[in-house]
């Protein structure tokens, strides 16, 4: 498990029903990873996965590994109101095929760090592949210190990246400065990801790709190989879609721009509704311009 480049939190996408759409979603995979991504993250908050039944996320993660046929990997989101559910389908992907896991905290509760590390432990513990620690306090309401994911690393072989979604960039230093080269560091918000590189990120955990992966995976490699003017450039184009990552209806937007763009469409599960009346005109104002103006992408090689 490599813990680099562009990996798409993939969307969930369901059908007229509200049911999954296994077809579009193997589609999807595969044309994120023709476009350039390095793997496939499921099940994360942009995944819905909090709208899923555990059998529900089975059968979405055998059906990426199956259209995928080893050409990247697939990382499992392991999400859970409960650390036995949690270990439970941190086992289950990894017997279906999953090379990764994307460790969460508890959903719901906020414990404080003995309880939190005991949660992350425990998944870690059930499982031999290797783990991501997902850190993002804006969402989630607890925060993994630089101190405390240097801990879990020296604490546990298997822990080999971190997501880093506090949005604050100077994590990044402060992470590396503990753990030196001993975790990978990506990040985890899209309109942050020029700076997170310059910090000493290398790899992005990433939320528009889902609708523009060439022109993600192209602003990675232009920050990546320091082309200041060309990541620049891009980057100035790309951020009032990016923007759209950091917002509380980040999944129906990013949906909208799939749609937008023809690759998906909109539908989300409740308890989120689909955006509708001056939200939705504004959305699609700022969408519609980004496609007009898409600019033409330069070799990153």
């Amino acid at each position: 498990m490599n813990w680099y480049g562009v990996m798409p939190a993939m969307t969930t996408c369901f059908d007229s029903s509200l049911q999954i759409d296994h077809a579009f979603m193997a589609r999807h995979a595969q044309w994120l990873i023709e476009n350039g991504c390095t793997g496939i993250v499921s099940l994360g908050s942009l995944g819905e996965a909090a709208t899923l039944a555990f059998d529900e996320k089975i059968a979405i993660l055998k059906n990426i590994v199956a259209a995928l046929k080893g050409r990247a990997p697939v990382v499992a989101a392991i999400s859970a109101l409960s650390t036995a559910e949690a270990v439970a389908f941190a086992k289950a992907a990894e017997n279906a095929g999953s090379s990764g896991l994307m460790v969460l905290p508890p959903y719901v509760y906020r414990g404080d760090w003995h309880e939190t590390k005991a949660h992350a432990t425990a998944v870690f513990r059930a499982t031999s592949l290797s783990c991501m620690l997902y850190n993002n306090p804006v969402a989630y309401g607890t925060d993994f210190l630089p101190e405390h994911i240097a801990q879990l690393a020296h604490e546990h072989p298997n822990l080999r990246a971190v997501k880093e979604s506090s949005t604050d960039v100077r994590r990044i230093t402060a992470i590396r400065a503990l753990a030196g080269d001993r975790l990978s560091i990506l990040v985890g918000v899209d309109d942050a990801i020029v700076e997170g590189i310059a910090a000493g990120a290398t790899g992005w955990i990433a939320g528009l790709v889902n609708a523009f992966p060439a022109e993600s995976v192209a602003l990675f490699d232009y920050a990546i190989q320091g082309r200041s003017r060309e990541a620049f450039d891009l980057y100035r184009w790309f951020l009032p879609l990016l923007r759209m990552d950091t917002v509380p209806k980040f999944v129906q937007l990013i949906k909208l721009v799939q749609q937008e763009t023809g690759q998906g469409n909109a539908r989300v599960r409740p308890p989120r509704l689909e955006v509708i009346g001056h939200e939705l005109a504004a959305a699609r104002a700022i969408i519609r311009e980004s496609i007009q103006n898409r600019p033409m992408l330069a070799a990153t090689a």
